[in-house]
């Protein structure tokens, strides 16, 4: 069994990238077809990017590295945070701070102010000090725990970064690449794919599409720690379809229905 199927991306809308007149160039490769001024991207290169992908994470989390996951869009924000938790990973969901990565020495120093706000209101101190004073620092609290909670205990910078839309993630790609650490990232048929080490070719506008790639790490990064299948996960790339054609007919049948 494939880590991930043809019909599920179908079903998810993964296939669905952006109008013609918004895209990239350098996305080409990746298409498939052109429907109703709309591009098709091609599944069958989403599956077997999806399973290098899945490879490279889980050996990540099986050499006990750390892998961050990246999505502040609000369709990405509920899947970045659940999925990130479920493997036990960290994750950025409301606002990428510049400098989170290669300016992570002051990026610390807040986290740091964050556990002090933390462990105020836990032993009471918020109790006995003035009104005002705890609405202040309350907010500051929020502040720090919106941008920071996913990342507060991330012992240092991570080995690789999932990250959902590298158009809207642009500068938590560029503060990777300067750190050479390995990006992974959704990319839609409007983003440039140059600067991302593993690109998964799908949709990155829609939950269903999101959740379903998202989960999909999630599972890399647990199968990678325990050292197990998550489901039947194959140890191999998964073989492609014998009739490439006949594949792709099936792809666009559906395109049609579903558009």
């Amino acid at each position: 069994m494939a880590i991930i199927s043809m019909k599920q991306l179908l079903e998810g809308g993964v296939h669905f990238g952006h109008q013609t007149r918004r895209w990239n160039p350098k996305m080409a490769p990746y298409i498939f077809t052109e429907r109703n001024g709309i591009y098709i991207i091609d599944l069958q290169q989403t599956v077997t990017k999806v399973e290098e992908a899945y490879m490279f994470i889980r050996d990540v989390a099986m050499n006990n590295g750390n892998v961050l996951f990246v999505g502040t869009k609000s369709q990405a924000q509920e899947a970045i945070k659940e999925e990130a938790e479920r493997c036990n990973m960290y994750y950025v969901n409301n606002r990428w701070l510049g400098g989170t990565l290669t300016n992570y020495v002051t990026i610390k120093k807040s986290i740091k102010r964050l556990k002090e706000l933390e462990a105020m209101q836990y032993n009471g101190m918020f109790d006995v000090l003035p009104k005002k004073e705890v609405a202040q620092l309350n907010l500051e609290k929020e502040k720090l725990e919106a941008n920071l909670g996913g990342i507060k205990e991330m012992p240092d910078l991570p080995d690789a970064i999932f990250i959902i839309d590298p158009n809207k993630e642009h500068i938590a790609v560029h503060e990777a690449n300067r750190l050479n650490i390995p990006v992974v990232a959704i990319v839609d048929t409007n983003c440039d794919p140059d600067h991302i080490d593993y690109v998964i070719p799908g949709n990155d506008d829609a939950i269903r599409a999101i959740k379903l790639i998202v989960a999909t790490m999630a599972n890399a990064v647990l199968e990678g720690k325990q050292g197990v299948q998550m489901g039947d996960v194959p140890e191999n790339l998964l073989e492609q379809d014998s009739d490439a054609a006949e594949a792709k007919e099936e792809v666009a049948e559906a395109t049609d229905e579903l558009i």
